[in-house]
């Protein structure tokens, strides 16, 4: 009895288990690629800036862009039309002061920014939207509703900023998975080669401090959690549950780069688990590429590893 008592609790807890490891894992990869991307078109739209001058338009400015456009596009692919690098350059022009940029922000957050004519409001929603992790949509939502000059008009701006929680509340693993993870208790040191096995052992070592590190509701569940598909085994690296969030957060080690097997591999767990483990619980074992938000793989290039 005892024996069936712990295998449905092992289904239960294996049933649970894709969407906050993917969220953790992919709220890591997506914090250092949109930082990445924000600096390099910063850097590109300086660049511009110093080559055409305050005129992109003139007809110097207008030859310039066609021909990056074209080289770039030859080389790197899309992105690179005349309508995206001017919006580098003016938003070079917008944020002239690099160490003001904010690492909390993607690209598609200060595509909205630019939009914002005022200076004050503009400083004022990237400043917001940071601190208060918003989303690309409400962000949007803010702008558009004028969020910046009711603050200013309003006699109890609390009431006013705590709308956006009633109108576009975070979804509840946002406010559980934190972002950036720091695991400095491991004490690797920089430029050393670690391998996949090794980081494991050194977060088993430290568990203590690695399940502090995770934040609030979480407890180890296992390590190299066997599953049986088709007849060949998985093995996933560390299981843990968080018990607010009522769902198991699965984590695979990487320490090269991201691969599309990689996707294909935690794909494959999330179809597995759809399939075998759901129950009338109705919760849902799916995923969205947090660098575009699109669900699975709808999202080809992200998930080519591009």
């Amino acid at each position: 009895m005892n024996h069936d008592l712990q295998i449905n609790q092992n289904a239960e807890q294996t049933y649970h288990s894709i969407r906050n490891s993917i969220v953790s894992a992919q709220h890591r990869l997506s914090a250092a690629v949109n930082s990445t991307m924000v600096i390099t078109y910063w850097e590109i739209g300086e660049q511009i800036y110093k080559a055409c001058g305050e005129n992109d338009r003139a007809e110097y400015g207008k030859k310039l862009l066609d021909y990056l456009s074209e080289q770039l596009t030859v080389e790197f692919g899309k992105g690179f039309t005349v309508r995206n690098l001017r919006a580098m350059r003016q938003f070079y022009c917008l944020f002239p002061i690099r160490h003001t940029l904010c690492a909390e922000l993607s690209w598609s957050h200060y595509r909205l920014l630019m939009r914002v004519q005022d200076e004050q409001a503009r400083t004022f929603y990237a400043e917001e939207c940071a601190k208060s992790a918003w989303s690309v949509r409400q962000l949007e939502r803010q702008i558009n509703t004028m969020y910046y000059q009711r603050i200013l008009a309003s006699q109890d701006k609390s009431l006013v900023a705590k709308e956006i929680q009633t109108t576009e509340p975070k979804p509840e693993y946002e406010k559980i998975i934190k972002d950036p993870y720091v695991m400095e208790f491991l004490q690797i040191q920089p430029d050393t080669h670690v391998y996949e096995g090794e980081l494991e052992q050194a977060l088993i070592d430290h568990l203590q401090h690695f399940l502090l590190e995770l934040g609030r509701g979480f407890s180890f569940v296992a390590r190299q959690k066997r599953f049986t598909l088709d007849g060949q085994d998985f093995f996933i690296d560390l299981v843990f549950y968080n018990y607010i969030l009522k769902c198991f957060v699965l984590i695979d080690l990487k320490m090269g780069k991201l691969t599309h097997q990689d996707l294909g591999q935690m794909q494959m767990y999330v179809n597995y688990y759809t399939r075998e483990m759901m129950n009338e619980g109705g919760f849902t074992a799916d995923w969205h590429c947090s660098l575009c938000g699109q669900r699975g793989f709808h999202c080809k290039i992200h998930a080519a590893g591009r």
